[in-house]
């Protein structure tokens, strides 16, 4: 087994089970769950969705050959969410985030994994980038699913083993 395969293959899983976490947690709340937000300085679901697929969209176009902060990205206006934006054109730019991020993981090989690559000008590895991304979207995916346990309440589904249910899974 080549190691730069299996770390590529590896990284696809982590990253296709976090967007999937995320989704599932997301089809359990209304549209009130979904924009509403504890306090002032907490992102809602669909602030931090909207702040995920720009982000994507930004980092992962031309991944190896553009600087990750493209000029036509308004970060803090990921941060707002405008009157008339929808749900649906919410949901739709954190799809087409994953879609560029899948199809630039897809097309990477073993040896681009050291090659030299720039976010804000500053220099990483794209092993070093990819690692970037997945704590990345490790931490508004844990964001994502904890508000939506909450507005789901006691109609949330568990993503993972129900508690009181952990020796029901052991093999």
């Amino acid at each position: 087994m080549e190691i730069g395969t299996e770390y590529l293959r590896d990284m696809a899983e982590r990253l296709k089970s976090l967007r999937n976490a995320a989704e599932r947690a997301v089809a359990q709340v209304d549209d009130h769950g979904f924009f509403a937000a504890p306090d002032a300085e907490t992102n809602s679901i669909a602030i931090n969705l909207k702040h995920v697929g720009g982000n994507l969209r930004s980092r992962m176009t031309d991944f190896l050959t553009s600087d990750g902060e493209k000029p036509d990205r308004d970060r803090d206006g990921e941060f707002i969410v405008e009157d008339g934006e929808t749900r649906a054109d919410i949901e739709a730019a954190w799809a087409g985030g994953w879609e560029i991020l899948e199809r630039e993981l897809a097309a990477l090989t073993a040896d681009d994994l050291l090659r030299t690559i720039h976010i804000r000008g500053e220099p990483h590895t794209v092993l070093g980038a990819l690692n970037r991304h997945l704590s990345h979207l490790a931490i508004h995916t844990g964001q994502i699913v904890l508000l939506a346990k909450h507005y789901a309440g006691d109609a949330w589904q568990t993503l993972s083993i129900p508690r009181g249910q952990s020796k029901t899974y052991r093999p």
